[in-house]
């Protein structure tokens, strides 16, 4: 993670910064030293406070960053995150992409904190996809941790997902998972994915450890799960929002994979003030 962290805060400010920041040049003496605060505008779940701190101490190590609250802490609109001392031109510099990094972070993490609630009381867990933004995929799944949910695959090497287009490709299910099972080492389950209940009994019979019900109503849902009848795990997928999740989980699924988590998120409201 912390590779991650570093590589993702580099590229940003080399876009952002480029030869240099010509505003900041031109009007701030370079001795001036300066105090700001990252101050919350709305209430929501912190992600990312370590990232912040991580793109101004990238720009220069001596700058003081204090954080105030941990990641996974509910803040409230007007609590304070973090102090920071240092050159007023490296917290200039740092702000935009310190802040877009937090924002989007903390954004992720209050929708999933949302979508766990919801569920609060039912077996299901919510878990996150792979739409997430190109180069941000580390920083999108921890925030999802952070907000109360867990990580599905983080990418096509460290699973595997049988989705229709591979099901085509292979001449069915069964061949799918019959020749996944040949090649697989033990350490790595098979999940399938599935568009109605003919599908998921063919991947249960054809061993299957978790089957994706794509799509299907409630109803569909439910007899899924009966059918299954704990022989594998149940994941539902499509259709998730925060007005249908709770329907979903007491069908009984184990899993509810939800896209809109990274894919659709709103930043939280964050800003930071000189003082």
């Amino acid at each position: 993670m912390l590779f991650e962290v570093e590589r993702i805060v580099k590229i940003a400010l080399q876009e952002d910064i480029g030869l240099g920041d010509v505003t900041t040049e031109v009007t701030v003496a370079p001795e001036t030293v300066a105090r700001a605060e990252l101050v919350a505008k709305e209430d929501f779940t912190l992600a990312g406070i370590d990232v912040a701190a991580t793109v101004f101490h990238t720009l220069d190590p001596d700058v003081n960053f204090e954080k105030l609250l941990e990641d996974g802490r509910k803040v409230r609109c007007g609590e304070v995150i973090a102090r920071i001392k240092g050159r007023a031109s490296i917290l200039l510099q740092g702000e935009r992409v310190a802040l877009n990094l937090l924002q989007r972070m903390s954004g992720i993490a209050t929708l999933t904190s949302r979508y766990v609630e919801s569920v609060a009381g039912t077996a299901a867990v919510i878990v996150d996809t792979r739409k997430t933004v190109p180069g941000l995929r580390a920083l999108d799944k921890y925030s999802v941790r952070m907000g109360g949910g867990r990580n599905h695959r983080i990418g096509l090497f460290d699973g595997v997902l049988i989705k229709e287009n591979h099901i085509a490709a292979a001449g069915g299910i069964t061949a799918a998972i019959e020749r996944a099972h040949q090649r697989l080492p033990h350490t790595l389950k098979i999940e399938v994915e599935t568009q109605n209940l003919d599908e998921a009994t063919e991947a249960l019979t054809a061993g299957a450890d978790i089957i994706m019900l794509d799509n299907m109503t409630l109803a569909e849902m439910r007899q899924g799960v009966e059918l299954i009848d704990k022989r594998a795990l149940v994941e539902a997928s499509g259709g998730v929002n925060l007005d249908t999740v709770r329907d979903i989980a007491e069908t009984g699924v184990d899993i509810i994979s939800v896209g809109a988590l990274t894919h659709s998120v709103k930043a939280a409201d964050i800003s930071m003030l000189f003082k």
